[in-house]
């Protein structure tokens, strides 16, 4: 029969002992001992078996997920990176300026978008650039005269733009439905923000973004003036133009000598 006691414990809590009948000290608890070191060893082996398995999976659920986790390769390099800088001034229609350049060892088409296509647009809206190639593209904006006696250069601007690009194949013609028919491989380049800049107060923002702009003006023009012809004519000399001459005279005298034979 198991006797009970009951015995408190220096910090107030009552602690209860069982003892069990003298014929049963010995062997129930050395069996109950025994079956359950088997089960915690046979739980074991199964957590290791367990581990050891899921270590020799192909981890392509972690591949993917670490894959959308690193940071995405950018083909173009944008200068400025993440803004549009525009001189305040309202009622007026202002310009911006982007450098834009491939980084890409391929051919890359660049393409801008904005949420405001009636107030805005680009210059060029979009084009491919050969790996190494930069061009400063011009951004133009209306800007709306300030509203409730806001201060003009507190003005925020919820137009955004962004640049997409995508890789193409050599040289080709720049086409906007390029960017339709490849939509899987288009990739979003940066959202820029517009941040206006007060034209009265120099800043290096603002020095910035006019020599970009004479930059962007100098090579527009560039790009109009017609090409020059390509081959021998040396025009400041006129060397080409003198053997001309000689060959259609000696050519007049020719046909004048077969004249007077014939005669």
């Amino acid at each position: 029969m198991a006797v009970e006691s009951v015995k408190t414990g220096s910090d107030g809590k009552v602690w209860s002992f069982c003892s069990m009948p003298f014929w049963q000290t010995t062997h129930p608890s050395s069996s109950s001992s025994t079956s359950s070191m088997h089960n915690s060893v046979h739980h074991q082996s199964q957590i290791l078996q367990s581990l050891d398995r899921s270590t020799h999976q192909p981890s392509t659920n972690v591949s993917s997920v670490a894959k959308s986790l690193l940071p995405t390769r950018r083909r173009l390099r944008l200068d400025p990176p993440n803004k549009l800088y525009f001189p305040y001034e309202p009622g007026k229609q202002v310009r911006s300026a982007i450098a834009i350049k491939n980084t890409c060892k391929s051919h890359v088409a660049f393409k801008f978008q904005t949420t405001a296509p009636k107030s805005c647009y680009m210059r060029p809206p979009g084009g491919i650039l050969a790996p190494g190639e930069s061009i400063i593209a011009t951004v133009f904006k209306f800007v709306e005269p300030p509203e409730n006696n806001e201060k003009p250069i507190d003005q925020k601007s919820r137009v955004k733009f962004k640049i997409m690009s995508l890789k193409v194949k050599g040289e080709m013609d720049y086409v906007p439905e390029l960017f339709d028919e490849q939509r899987d491989h288009v990739a979003v380049e940066q959202i820029l923000r517009v941040i206006f800049l007060d034209p009265e107060r120099p800043s290096p923002a603002l020095d910035k973004l006019k020599r970009q702009l004479a930059e962007a003006e100098a090579a527009l023009e560039a790009r109009k003036k017609p090409q020059e012809e390509t081959g021998p004519r040396v025009a400041g000399e006129g060397l080409v133009i003198d053997e001309w001459k000689e060959r259609r005279e000696r050519y007049l005298a020719k046909q004048q000598v077969e004249v007077v034979d014939s005669v």
